[in-house]
């Protein structure tokens, strides 16, 4: 299999890395992300990664919470989750950094762009963690900035669902499934693929997403090979 991208930006949502026990880590979910990421690596493609923190946290459910500490919450949140990864990357002897928008420094290098491109052209896995370290930013306006930060070729937007839908499949058998959008008719149909900053910025810097199931065998690989999976957005 040849990689169609040479460097990509990675999201996993927390509830997806949380697997069927839907909060906190799931281990076996963890390793299989790790492995793939792995074969990733030896493909020869440049991987860097945003995790969310919905496992654990949910900053926009904690209404009578200020909202600065309940996202700040969120951001530590995505921390342990970064934690988590590079401990199951290192232990596929695949090597691996988290850099932090929040100074944590026995725990994670803070986030220096040149650092990271550096990096990443080393073949190391760069995990992002903290979000841009500022409340009221979502992961996604995170992995979005990133993206464009470190130039990544495509956002590889992991969930819990297996593309987009015009409506939640959980819930609505009729709902549509897309294979193709562009962000315009992302943000016009409020689909809810990423929060309207996020969209905002992939749209002005014409960054291509493609949204998959984190759950599908070799998700990941096909994604990057440019198989026809869940949902690409233009």
């Amino acid at each position: 299999m040849e990689p169609k991208y040479k460097r990509v930006l990675l999201k996993i949502s927390g509830e997806a890395l949380a697997g069927e026990d839907k909060t906190g880590i799931n281990v076996e979910m963890t390793e299989k992300v790790a492995k793939e990421i792995k074969q990733l690596r030896e493909l020869g493609v440049e991987v860097a990664i945003v995790v969310g923190g919905g496992n654990f946290w949910r900053g926009r459910s904690s209404q009578d919470m200020n909202r600065e500490t309940a996202d700040y919450i969120g951001m530590l949140a995505t921390v342990m989750n970064s934690l988590a990864l590079q401990d199951a990357l290192l232990a596929e002897d695949v090597p691996a950094r988290v850099q932090t928008s929040i100074t944590m420094r026995e725990v994670a290098e803070p986030y220096i762009w040149r650092k990271a491109l550096k990096e990443l052209s080393q073949k190391d896995v760069v995990i992002f963690g903290a979000g841009i370290g500022e409340p009221h930013f979502s992961t996604d306006t995170a992995a979005a900035l990133r993206a464009v930060n470190i130039q990544a070729d495509i956002i590889l937007l992991a969930k819990n669902v297996d593309a987009v839908y015009s409506d939640d499949p959980a819930t609505n058998p009729d709902a549509v499934k897309y294979d193709e959008l562009t962000m315009r008719q992302v943000i016009d149909k409020d689909l809810k693929v990423m929060d309207l900053t996020a969209a905002t910025i992939c749209m002005e810097n014409n960054m291509t997403i493609q949204v998959f199931g984190l759950s599908a065998e070799n998700s990941m690989v096909r994604a990057v090979c440019g198989e026809n999976i869940g949902t690409l957005i233009k």
